[in-house]
């Protein structure tokens, strides 16, 4: 078919295909393509054509980006695709003939990145690399199918086997009660797809909830002032046969507290920029924000519709925070769109699709359900209401389940239509009641097995939070004691959010800051802006066990709160050199202190004693500096040092001594040690550590 230049994703659809089996493909060909957004020409696309129909011809069951037109059921016959193979003369074996030579590694099915690297000896970070010269850009944390799993292991050389069978039983187990506190984790061997869950961030009037309101073409303020909408805290979005949870709640506040919190249930950013406006203050913020937490950003430059729209500006600004469109060689989608008419909102979604497509994410439905807290509200007529994303298995009416702070029993479930439902699976929100207390945005929360249970779980843990209250705040990264946060073997890293009065001041301070890392202890920027210190900047700090800075501001009386609640710690400076003196201090206490030998003196052994019980002892003479009782000490004869150790006693004449000084004579005894002779040379010495400067 004659087509001209297109992107692969766009070819993907076109052969029915997906997009990971298309990339695997196409170097397979020898076209060299950096991800799905890549664009291809004519001889790579009939390259592509060609290759399908020698596979088909082959009718070979191994070639898995063959099947472009996804029909289950002509891949369940396996069998007879097996006894095909074999009445064919062996070319298709030939090619499998020098696996038996690769090494083999047993990997979980659904396992992630980190599982493979773990299995090779590599790190995460050299696997994911490994994956993207293979035109897959796929987080070390994140579930991966068979396919992916497998082109890992051809890249490194070896053949993937899988041995899940007994995790796949554990899994089915039900957990023993534990804190609901944690990240929720794919299962067993029924992993299934899942749908993406989104949050929208920007600066304040560029659009975010026009953006949500055009996604789910509907206008949310006149719906929920008329009492229709049953708002849950998150939207269900269908786009091409697919599910896109959107979280209702648009800025990075509520991100960033649920995540401080130890909640990750957001798995792309949607940064929302106005085109005729740029980058702002609170952009930043939310760029931070993601980055922190390690999710996919996504960005949609708004308000396309408006005649000072300058989409290349806000590419360039946006390319000043490490945010380069792929138009300009980088690796971030970014998508020109106007949420008051609607143009551009679908390939948004469509952006949406392919960025979860790569990150393959799965959950296990079969197993016990866990999930997370995104709003939570007392209501006069149904008591404690929750709305909670289930990440994990299905959540079925009937269902006990414990939070960090309270449990019930699930009497009714709601969906974002008010739909009165029996179960949720993953990626699913909806509305609980049922509970005995309100939980907190960011709580997790599982399932548990009886009320009895439910009952005495929750009581020891509340009687064990009374008794060790004052012991169980959070450790925050505070400059007084940096050292003992250091983790053996990792770079110390000291984290800084910053707050100024005026720009000039922030870059002043950052250059001078960042002057001070070195290859031994790292200093890292999580964040600036200039203005008061904001709750909001607080919880970046607590997500991030950062140190709150500030330069001539002062934080509002609800950040001050939030910080002595949160353990984190404010600096307030006026004069900036005390900033750099302070962090550098700080920095210092970072670096793993140098141990130096000081020599206190030099003694000969001239005569040797022997007393009863005793055994041996030295008649020294002092010849240089000064022997002390215990001091650390080594024994020399003809310059070969003979024994190490310590001085057991000292005397002076008939009486003990703790020092003896350079001229006097004195009798000396070693720890465990009587080996000794007239004319060895005994040197005393102490260990000192000293601190080390940047």
């Amino acid at each position: 078919m004659p087509l001209s230049k297109m992107r692969v994703y766009e070819l993907a659809k076109l052969l029915e295909m997906n997009n990971k089996d298309l990339l695997t493909l196409l170097e397979k060909v020898n076209v060299s393509v950096k991800s799905h957004m890549s664009t291809i020409d004519d001889d790579a696309i009939q390259l592509v054509e060609e290759e399908i129909e020698k596979s088909k011809k082959k009718k070979s069951p191994s070639g898995k980006s063959v099947p472009a037109k996804a029909e289950p059921e002509k891949k369940a016959p396996a069998p007879k695709a097996e006894k095909a193979e074999s009445k064919t003369p062996a070319p298709a074996e030939e090619k499998k003939a020098p696996a038996p030579a690769k090494e083999t590694v047993k990997v979980k099915h659904g396992g992630c990145v980190k599982d493979l690297a773990d299995a090779l000896g590599l790190s995460a970070a050299e696997a994911v690399k490994k994956l993207m010269s293979a035109g897959m850009m796929v987080p070390a944390s994140a579930s991966l199918n068979d396919d992916i799993l497998l082109t890992l292991g051809d890249v490194c050389g070896v053949d993937v086997d899988w041995s899940d069978e007994e995790p796949a039983k554990e899994a089915k187990k039900a957990p023993a009660p534990q804190p609901a506190g944690g990240k929720a984790t794919p299962h067993g061997s029924h992993l299934k797809p899942r749908s993406p869950i989104v949050t929208v961030m920007g600066h304040v009037d560029h659009g975010k909830t026009s953006l949500l309101d055009a996604i789910r073409k509907t206008h949310v303020t006149a719906r929920e002032a008329g009492g229709i909408t049953q708002h849950i805290g998150a939207s269900h979005v269908a786009y091409n046969g697919k599910e896109i949870v959107f979280l209702d709640t648009p800025g990075h506040e509520a991100f960033t507290s649920m995540r401080a919190r130890g909640a990750q249930c957001t798995d792309i950013a949607v940064l929302v920029v106005a085109a005729d406006d740029g980058v702002m203050p609170q952009t930043i913020e939310a760029i931070n924000h993601a980055k922190a937490a390690g999710v996919p950003i996504i960005v949609a430059i708004n308000k396309m519709d408006k005649p000072t729209a300058n989409p290349q500006q806000v590419m360039q600004e946006l390319s000043g925070y490490g945010l380069v469109s792929e138009a300009w060689g980088g690796d971030t989608v970014m998508v020109e769109i106007s949420a008051k008419s609607g143009k551009g909102v679908d390939q948004l979604l469509e952006m949406i699709s392919l960025v979860a497509e790569m990150q393959d994410l799965k959950a296990d439905p079969t197993v016990p359900p866990e999930g997370v807290v995104i709003e939570a509200r007392l209501d006069k007529g149904q008591g404690a209401v929750a709305s909670v994303i289930v990440q994990q298995g299905t959540l079925c009416r009937g269902d006990l389940i414990l939070f960090d702070t309270c449990w019930g029993k699930v009497r009714a479930m709601f969906n974002d239509a008010g739909k009165n439902v029996k179960q949720a699976g993953p990626s699913t929100a909806v509305e609980i009641i049922g509970l005995n207390g309100v939980p907190q945005p960011g709580e997790h929360f599982h399932q548990i097995g009886s009320e009895k249970e439910a009952r005495d779980y929750f009581a020891n843990l509340e009687a064990e939070r009374r008794n060790a209250q004052n012991n169980m705040a959070v450790k925050r990264m505070t400059l007084e004691d940096l050292y003992s946060q250091v983790q053996d073997g990792e770079k110390p890293v000291l984290n800084l959010v910053i707050k100024c009065d005026v720009q000039g001041t922030i870059e002043a301070i950052v250059g001078s800051l960042e002057k001070l890392g070195t290859e031994d202890v790292g200093i890292n920027i999580v964040h600036t802006a200039v203005g008061r210190i904001s709750e909001s900047d607080i919880m970046l700090a607590t997500a991030s066990n950062a140190i709150v800075v500030g330069f001539n501001v002062r934080p509002e009386n609800s950040a001050s709160k939030l910080a002595e609640k949160e353990n984190v710690q404010i600096r307030l400076y006026s004069i900036i050199y005390e900033i750099i003196d302070d962090v550098k201090a700080a920095m210092e206490g970072l670096l793993t202190p140098t141990i130096k030998e000081n020599s206190l003196g030099e003694v000969e052994i001239r005569k040797i004693f022997k007393a009863p019980k005793v055994g041996k002892i030295a008649g020294c003479r002092v010849m240089k500096g000064a022997i002390k009782r215990g001091s650390k000490v080594r024994l020399v004869r003809d310059g070969i040092v003979i024994w190490e150790g310590s001085v057991a006693s000292l005397r002076r004449e008939k009486d003990e001594a703790s020092e003896v000084r350079e001229g006097f004579e004195c009798g000396m005894t070693f720890a465990n040690y009587q080996d000794f002779r007239e004319g060895d040379v005994v040197e005393a010495y102490e260990l000192v550590e000293e601190k080390r400067t940047l």
